[in-house]
């Protein structure tokens, strides 16, 4: 390898999709060029990717969550590149770091004062696996209680809590324990913790692969059945905190609710330096670290480290400096009142639902014209889960907006701009959408032609 190191990477150029053909994941790649999303950007910078071409999309993707500040903000980049200039004692291991105390100490700011303690993980899957080991040991309960088509991460503990047989098949027996009730169902929730056998009721406020919000007046009641039966409440905020939905947390969108833990990652690496951190309170915290001898007994190698919690540190000030919570709140509500207006003349939209900037719109069968139900029933005899595409890949490729499907075999497109965003951008995105979900009413017509092929092809492959 050169010294100059982009001058080596340019002799590569143009390899990416072999190289990941041949020794990473031929499946995926096989998937990009069905769908013609092997664009091969070079360059991303704020809400914006740019391709070899010079052709400028808007990022509403953000891999899925992560580049909640946009791409390569410079703040964030500053004080990354300041720590590279220094020869700082990183992981010691036997220390503690000023960092890593700073992060914690800014994150608790925005909780309540229960919320207290704070443990450093690398990714949101992790924040879960340390959230279901301490419920347990704070309880001394095995059970673990979880809502239908929630999505908690691929390791094997969170992996027990995903609630889509397709994610959980095929990897054999997993996490004993784990039961699953439907989203927004406090009979059946009550049911489940009476048995008093929960460790933990794990929930997303606002789901990952639905968009599903939890009702008004949901959480407060799990959180009082919660309590009643001796369960703590973990809510899951990998996705959907740290402002994205209008408030630092989610849940803080129904004030009488305060969790046990509460799980973040994605949006606080800047989408720079993988990180994740668990919120808790103190006597849960002290029930894992009871002793000198055991102040280490849940740990990880990279945990705490020095680039990660300086990506987490700056992250924060710049969702503070910046108001992008406040962002996140006005350019969303006003998205998605406009989002809602435009897919009202659509009779494939079912809903259009989420909070701030994390929203998706659900299709279904049209209730009336009978012409385009025959066309829904023969594209879904094809494959099931395919409709998506058809406003997908038009916005791709004609409109310049990478999104995607929310899940597999379910007919939501989720939505994920950053908190950065502009409202001239989500109108970008919104004329492009009432121009996308009016060529889905022509039937026969080219975006049929389209999806219908592609179907076809999933099959054969």
């Amino acid at each position: 390898m050169h010294t100059d190191f982009f001058a080596w990477l340019e002799q590569h150029k143009g390899r990416e999709y072999d190289l990941h053909n041949d020794h990473i994941n031929p499946a995926f790649v096989k998937m990009l060029k069905t769908i013609g999303f092997d664009k091969g950007y070079v360059r991303g910078e704020g809400a914006y990717l740019w391709d070899a071409d010079g052709n400028k999309y808007l990022d509403l993707l953000t891999g899925w969550g992560v580049f909640a500040l946009g791409r390569n903000h410079p703040k964030v980049r500053a004080i990354l590149q300041q720590l590279l200039t220094r020869d700082l004692p990183n992981l010691v291991r036997m220390d503690c770091s000023l960092l890593s105390g700073l992060v914690a100490e800014m994150l608790t700011k925005h909780t309540s004062e229960n919320l207290s303690r704070v443990y450093f993980c690398n990714s949101g899957t992790e924040t879960i696996e340390t959230a279901l080991k301490f419920s347990r040991c704070a309880t001394g309960r095995q059970g673990v209680v979880y809502c239908d088509h929630a999505f908690h991460g691929l390791t094997t503990g969170s992996l027990s809590l995903n609630g889509s047989d397709f994610f959980r098949s095929r990897f054999g027996d997993l996490m004993p324990g784990a039961q699953m009730v439907p989203f927004n169902d406090l009979e059946a929730l009550e049911k489940a913790l009476s048995t008093k056998q929960a460790a933990a009721f794990v929930i997303e406020p606002v789901q990952g692969k639905t968009c599903e919000v939890v009702a008004d007046g949901y959480l407060a009641e799990a959180q009082s059945l919660c309590r009643k039966y001796g369960t703590l409440l973990v809510v899951d905020e990998v996705q959907c905190g740290l402002g994205r939905t209008g408030k630092w947390f989610a849940y803080q969108h129904w004030p009488e609710v305060e969790p046990d833990i509460v799980c973040v990652a994605k949006a606080l690496s800047g989408g720079y330096v993988p990180v994740g951190a668990v919120i808790t309170r103190p006597r849960i915290m002290d029930c894992v670290f009871d002793s000198m001898e055991r102040c280490v007994v849940h740990s990880n190698t990279f945990g705490q480290n020095d680039m990660a919690m300086a990506a987490a540190l700056a992250s924060l000030y710049v969702i503070e400096e910046d108001k992008l919570v406040e962002n996140a709140a006005i350019v969303g509500e006003r998205t998605i009142k406009r989002l809602r207006e435009i897919s009202r003349g659509c009779p494939f939209v079912s809903e259009v639902r989420g909070k701030g900037l994390m929203f998706g719109i659900d299709f279904a069968r049209p209730k009336e014209n009978f012409k385009l139900k025959m066309a829904w029933d023969m594209l879904h005899k094809l494959n099931f889960g395919v409709f998506g595409q058809m406003v997908v890949i038009p916005l791709l490729q004609k409109h310049r907006i990478l999104t995607q499907v929310a899940g597999f075999h379910i007919e939501v497109i989720k939505f994920l701009p950053p908190m950065t965003v502009s409202q001239e951008d989500m109108d970008w995105f919104l004329n492009a959408m009432e121009e996308v979900l009016t060529d889905t009413q022509r039937f026969p017509g080219a975006a049929w032609d389209t999806v219908t092929g592609l179907a076809k092809r999933t099959i054969r492959m």
